[in-house]
């Protein structure tokens, strides 16, 4: 119902102000000048903070855009080519993008599952990509997207617990590709692009390559938990350089999640009614009634109804295109955060697969009936619908 009253509200502010001749223009400027100040107040990380524009290459210059605010982040450019030979072959090692084609191909088909949901790979790829990157402040001298979290011990970490699975597989690829002069820290952080755009409805985010591997483990206390305040989760990413906006942003790639450790009585249960689904429903969700699996975290709660926080949480409930805009900005900052050669990276966005800008689950009888409690033995379904075949829900 509070969904439904929030729509209610904006359907019914929305006509007042048709009703008034002007307040519509006084609206869109005041919308126009919030946009212009939250622009004003984004800051610059790594080595954009020192760097004349004079010194900037394009690359430079595109990213210093994106994160204070004064371009997309998301890309319309694909190739569709196949790459231009074998990693080993000499056309495919002249093309740095090369050897990210054979890459995206390997994500894509673990990321991608049977369901035509995005599967466990893809969701834990997405964490794995913020727990590397977001273990940086500014008041540390190291840490950041730096590949430290699979190149150390530092995956053994109770932060890290539930990403065992992911960090397994990454290691494979990173034995498999390292030789072709691709780091740790880029493979994950291009892992959690591909997953994102994998998943149904998930942006495709600009994805730069260049990063410098750190064998040193980042700092510790610098991950967000399940049951932080609001106050507390809106400080630690301020020092992150991240503003309660993007972190409102960032929250919702809880949309395709399935809880396992927060409580182990309740394994397997997703943060929305869409795993797997790169959709809005967790905004909606978290802030009204929902069926009985789902696992709302402490933490996503207490910033929903924050004073910081809550509008723009209200803003992306229904709103698919500017979470995926703002999201994809939010996301470009986060996983250049410690990375201190931003002015040298090259872009490879073109290997990732095409958006997948719809989706009808092809299984929702059961899963319905899964979210309301049956079904526990398929908690794998999210990512297998293959195995649902001939299940009615009757």
């Amino acid at each position: 119902m509070k969904t439904l009253s929030y729509f209610h509200y904006v359907w019914c502010f929305t006509s007042f102000v048709v009703a008034y001749p002007g307040m519509g223009d006084t609206m869109e400027h005041v919308r126009r000048s919030a946009k212009a100040a939250r622009a004003d107040s984004k800051q610059l990380i790594g080595d954009l903070k020192t760097l004349k524009d004079a010194q900037l290459t394009a690359i430079g210059k595109d990213i210093k855009a994106i994160i204070l605010d004064q371009k997309t982040a998301i890309s319309t450019v694909i190739d569709a080519g196949a790459p231009a030979g074998t990693p080993d072959s000499a056309a495919c090692k002249a093309d740095l993008c090369c050897v990210w084609k054979w890459i995206s191909y390997d994500m894509t088909a673990r990321f991608n599952g049977t369901s035509g949901r995005c599967t466990k790979f893809a969701r834990g790829a997405v964490r794995l990509g913020f727990h590397d990157a977001a273990v940086w402040s500014n008041t540390t001298s190291y840490g950041g997207a730096d590949g430290s979290i699979l190149l150390t011990d530092e995956i053994s970490r109770a932060d890290n617990s539930g990403l065992a699975t992911i960090a397994d597989q990454m290691k494979q690829w990173y034995t498999k590709y390292n030789k072709y002069g691709v780091s740790m820290a880029d493979l994950i952080q291009m892992g959690a692009n591909i997953a994102t755009v994998v998943c149904p409805l998930g942006p495709r985010i600009r994805s730069f390559v260049g990063r410098k591997d750190n064998a040193k483990a980042g700092p510790t206390g610098l991950l967000p938990g399940v049951n932080d305040s609001a106050d507390k989760l809106i400080k630690l990413f301020q020092a992150k350089t991240i503003d309660p906006h993007d972190l409102v942003a960032l929250v919702g790639a809880h949309t395709t999640s399935q809880q396992h450790f927060v409580d182990t009585a309740r394994d397997g249960d997703p943060q929305d009614s869409t795993p797997g689904v790169w959709d809005v429903a967790f905004y909606g969700e978290t802030v009204s009634t929902t069926p009985p699996r789902v696992f709302k975290f402490a933490s996503d709660l207490a910033l929903s109804k924050d004073s910081r926080a809550k509008s723009e949480w209200q803003a992306f409930i229904g709103g698919q295109a500017h979470w995926n805009e703002d999201y994809a900005k939010a996301y470009t900052r986060l996983s250049l955060l410690g990375v201190n050669n931003i002015n040298d990276l090259k872009e490879c966005t073109k290997v990732l697969p095409p958006p997948r800008t719809s989706f009808v689950n092809q299984d929702q009888k059961i899963l319905d009936l899964w979210l309301q409690g049956q079904y526990d033995q398929l908690n794998s379904m999210v990512d297998d619908a293959i195995m649902l075949t001939g299940l009615t829900s009757t």
